[in-house]
């Protein structure tokens, strides 16, 4: 009865290891596809910043080859300091400490990427990303900014968790069409940007009507939006007026 009872507690046990191993290999497996969906989301959302069509003629949605393909074309990814605003020569995001990496918002990072739209050898648009509290969740984002440093050209939002038919409109195109061609900087300053609670009029050059009962997730977006300017001006001041050529 004895040897009948350790027959049953040894299959038992290799059933369960093998279970684990089973279970631990396609986590890891899924983990790896997981990371990568996320990474070209990452970079499908730069596209969008920048204004630039994320489906092919046909309409199905650009692949990571693609997708790739135009990163190697036509943008170029650098890396400036937070503290000075000057470059890190030779980094890009993969070269960036793990801390980096995982930092949430722009308050937690002494790096900050920039990304650079390069057409004729000329850099016509930067976009960087943007990030912060909005009611229930973080706001991560890019934003894309005219070579003359003074007007917005594209917004994204593409990971939130804010109230849907609410704070969640932010993923809009009436939304994020609002901020194309604003202003936010004029007369040798930056300009505080604004999302309205109550609306704003077409002439407004600094601001966009908010969205009905998010007044919080405005407000965040007011909060964050106006500061990672703040940081990225830092190294926009030492170029603006320049023309920057492009290595791509």
């Amino acid at each position: 009865m004895i040897k009948e009872d350790l027959k049953t507690i040894k299959f038992a046990a290799i059933i369960c290891v093998v279970c684990s191993l089973i279970l631990s290999t396609t986590v890891a497996l899924l983990k790896e596809r997981q990371d990568d969906n996320v990474e070209l989301d990452r970079m499908i959302n730069v596209l969008k910043a920048f204004g630039q069509p994320i489906t092919n003629g046909d309409g199905r949605s650009l692949n990571k080859e693609e997708v790739d393909a135009i990163f190697a074309e036509s943008i170029e990814e650098i890396i400036i300091d937070k503290e000075s605003g000057d470059i890190l020569e030779g980094m890009t995001s993969v070269d960036l400490p793990k801390k980096e990496r995982k930092a949430k918002t722009s308050k937690d990072r002494t790096m900050l990427p920039l990304y650079q739209w390069i057409e004729d050898g000329k850099i016509t648009q930067y976009a960087f990303p943007i990030s912060g509290m909005g009611l229930w969740s973080i706001l991560h984002g890019y934003l894309s900014v005219d070579s003359s440093l003074t007007k917005f050209q594209g917004i994204t939002f593409y990971k939130h968790g804010e109230t849907p038919g609410m704070g969640a409109e932010i993923v809009k195109p009436w939304f994020q069409d609002q901020f194309k061609e604003k202003v936010f900087f004029k007369d040798g300053e930056l300009k505080r940007f604004e999302v309205k609670k109550e609306g704003a009029s077409p002439d407004d050059l600094h601001a966009v009507s908010g969205i009905s009962a998010a007044t919080m997730t405005g407000n965040g977006i007011n909060v964050f939006l106006n500061r990672d300017l703040a940081l990225y001006e830092k190294y926009f001041s030492k170029i603006r007026g320049k023309e920057i050529p492009g290595d791509g």
